[in-house]
């Protein structure tokens, strides 16, 4: 009898070897499985190597170097992956000439790019030649509105070129066009016919021309049933939905593209149009930090416009704010958006935070890029109650800060919803899916509602929940598709964008102007610019050397063009200034008296250099006011001390030396301590009727001797020449009157 050792032995054999018998199959089918999976997973785990080219009409030999270049990138990079590329060729509207087509369509259609797949984007009509790019292709997609086709624009093609065209198709690298189609295209006389052949599962389809069914007719048996495509006499053009209904030319449709990224598994950063690709870029680097003010508004106007005038491709601004005014956010993340895409690619590399106004500047530009730990959002607008004490804007404001967001948002294809949700703390943004394309987006609750069922609504982002401003950082950016995977810092930006590493990216740099604007802008030194001219006119009246009146003008001209160029002044501003001089210059030499002019001219003096200190139309509430009690304190500052200047130089300057000898003097005064220069105060009596000479030109204003003593004197309306006797006949204040002794 065997021990219960050796049973067990034999127990743990007999059921042992069927379960590993169970188990290495079923190790040999996972094994397989994974292989499989292994195989297919890439696709959808990852995106493809991919690029996005906007080709300009016409199409040229640098387009289509462009085109090569960026292709053979592509194809090198499938090589390496093992897997295919994509490249979308986004055809435009327009006319170009055959021989610089042709030599794209032979490239396109070649064995150098035998890995990468070929997309024609139509997102609006396109005809003529530009149509040949399209065809060359392995795969259309337009939109549905859109048209492709009429190559010769209404009239047949030339024998040669067309032959060259029906070459091409014929290499069946779009499997939705053929050849019938092409002639379609290519003759408007040429008829197309959509023939069905059998009858069942097994019947088939093609486009046929009038010659090709009648042919069919005479070698099938099979039963034949035709749709007309195009009659005779119409120009071959096919539109997005109706290529789609007949299942030819086009793969698919897509309305926009991020609807054409869904179809191609396309990176978010591959849908944008790369005026870089195929090249070097030349780079313009430019830093946004601090408070965003008009002045830095400007400054960075002007260094953007300086660069695309310099021919960049590529401006990086690395953005580093708390945020600012929203007028200035506002109006600076426009001019960079409305940037030519095709031209210019803009780029936001953010290394710590860009909140409020600077999120708005970032969603301006093309792509943005994190640091792993920096911030964007909190676009809220805020205004200062008493106390300073900070309060979210009222919704009147809010409106129109989120019709800002959403503009920049679907100008640069990111969810809406998300850039809303920075401004707005009690909406709610949840991740939803295509249920035809599996694509995965945000929306808000209104926006899933005017969707219909095209959306599945999905989680709720947990950073718009109720009362709370959306902020995130670089990878939670990525994942809502604000943003592109984080970097860790400049280097590795560079990398991503193409820069190569010899190049270094140094910010551009003040001008000796743009330092000069900054200093200018300062309140102190605004007040003293103001100050200066009004003391500077005060001191002409009493030299009358002309000198005087030139440099306070030449001060108003610097404060003003500091104020233009600092974002805050226009020509209205100068116009109101010079008008104010006007007025005020009618009332002292022509108008006698102090009356309208003076008064008007005194208001539109006032009005202008406020005007041209600040700006208005802010946004968020009581910014114009705060901004205009600081403007108004800098007037009274310059007031203040023109007052004071005047007092000590009426009671001090003419008896200094050398400026006291500079005053006019009539001939035999004393010039040891200079003439006395005041009016007759109200407690001196006998004024009226006194009678002296002309100790200067009256204009009507200047001096003259009375009793001994140099009175500033007014003539009644008259030019009175020096030396002339004068007589005083009224007094209108300080004001002393005379007229000329006949």
């Amino acid at each position: 009898m065997r021990s219960s050792v050796a049973w067990f032995d034999d127990l743990a054999v007999r059921t042992c070897w069927p379960s590993a018998a169970v188990w290495a199959a079923i190790a040999v089918l996972w094994f397989v499985s994974g292989v499989a999976l292994g195989q297919d997973a890439p696709e959808k785990a990852s995106p493809p190597p991919a690029k996005v080219v906007a080709l300009s009409s016409p199409i040229d030999d640098g387009g289509a170097g462009r085109v090569q270049n960026v292709a053979l990138q592509l194809q090198a990079a499938a090589v390496k992956a093992d897997r295919q590329a994509v490249l979308v060729l986004e055809i435009p509207a327009g006319s170009s000439k055959f021989g610089a087509v042709r030599d794209l369509a032979q490239f396109l259609t070649s064995a150098q790019i035998s890995r990468v797949r070929t997309v024609a984007w139509v997102p609006e009509t396109v005809d003529g030649n530009n149509t040949i790019v399209a065809l060359a292709c392995n795969e259309i997609v337009l939109h549905p509105d859109a048209e492709l086709g009429d190559i010769g624009r209404g009239q047949a093609v030339d024998a040669a070129d067309a032959s060259f065209v029906l070459d091409l198709v014929d290499k069946r690298h779009n499997p939705k066009v053929n050849a019938a189609i092409a002639r379609g295209m290519l003759d408007p006389q040429v008829a197309l016919l959509r023939a069905k052949i059998g009858e069942g599962p097994n019947a088939s389809v093609k486009v046929v021309t009038a010659d090709e069914l009648k042919q069919l007719r005479e070698t099938t048996t099979e039963p034949i049933t035709t749709e007309t495509v195009k009659d005779a006499g119409v120009p071959g053009r096919f539109s997005g939905s109706k290529a789609r209904r007949l299942d030819l030319l086009v793969t698919g449709t897509a309305e926009t593209r991020q609807d054409l990224a869904a179809i191609y598994n396309l990176p978010s950063a591959a849908l944008r149009s790369d005026p870089t690709a195929g090249k070097a870029p030349k780079v313009a680097f430019i830093k946004i930090d601090g408070v965003i003010e008009p002045i830095l508004e400007q400054f960075v106007i002007r260094q953007v416009d300086r660069a695309v005038a310099s021919g960049a491709d590529l401006i990086i601004f690395e953005i580093d704010s708390p945020g600012g005014l929203l007028l200035s956010s506002e109006q600076l993340a426009f001019h960079i958006a409305d940037l030519d895409p095709k031209k210019v690619r803009t780029v936001a590399y953010i290394p710590e935070q860009a909140l409020s106004g600077a999120a708005l500047i970032s969603l301006g530009c093309d792509e943005i890029y994190l640091r792993p730990g920096a911030r964007i959002g909190d676009a809220a607008p805020i205004e200062t109650r008493d106390g300073q004490a900070f309060e979210r804007a009222p919704e009147k404001v809010l409106s129109v800060l989120r019709e800002t967001l959403r503009r920049l948002a679907e100008q640069k294809g990111r969810p809406t919803a998300v850039c809303e949700a920075m401004a707005d703390k009690d909406l709610l943004v949840y991740e939803v899916t295509n249920q035809k394309t599996g694509r995965t987006w945000y929306m808000s609750d209104d926006e899933l509602h005017n969707a219909a069922d095209e959306w599945t609504k999905g989680p709720l982002v947990h950073e718009s929940r109720n009362d709370n401003l959306l902020t995130v950082r670089g990878e939670r950016a990525h994942e809502l598709k604000l943003a592109e995977p984080p970097v860790v810092d400049l280097d590795e930006l560079k990398n991503r964008l193409g820069v190569p590493a010899n190049v270094a990216l140094r910010p551009v740099g003040r001008t000796w102007v743009d330092s000069l604007i900054f200093l200018l802008n300062r309140p102190v030194i605004a007040g003293a610019l103001i100050a200066l001219g009004i003391v500077l006119i005060y001191l002409e009246l009493h030299f009358m050397t002309g000198l005087l009146g030139i440099m306070s003008a030449t001060c108003f001209a610097i404060f003003f063009w500091s104020k233009f160029l600092g974002g805050t002044a226009g020509w209205l501003e100068v116009v109101l200034f010079m008008l104010g001089i006007a007025c005020i210059g009618l009332e002292v030499f022509v108008i006698p008296g102090f009356g309208v002019f003076g008064v008007s001219g005194g208001l539109l003096l006032l009005g202008a250099l406020i005007m041209a200190s600040q700006t208005f139309g802010n946004f968020a509430p009581g910014t114009d006011v705060r901004q205009m009690t600081q403007t108004i304190g800098v007037l009274s500052g310059a007031i203040i001390v023109t007052v004071v200047s005047a007092v000590a130089m009426s009671r001090f300057l003419p008896h200094m030396p050398f400026l006291g000898s500079m005053i006019l003097a009539p001939p035999g005064a004393e010039i040891d301590h200079g003439p006395r220069l005041r009016p007759y105060e109200d407690g001196e009596t006998a004024v009226v009727g006194k009678q002296g000479r002309a100790a200067s030109s009256l204009r009507p204003a200047g001096k003259a001797e009375i009793d001994g003593e140099y009175l500033d004197v007014f003539s009644d309306g008259v030019y009175i020449e020096a030396g002339t006797p004068v007589e005083i006949v009224r007094r209108e204040g300080n004001r002393v009157i005379v007229r000329e002794i006949s």
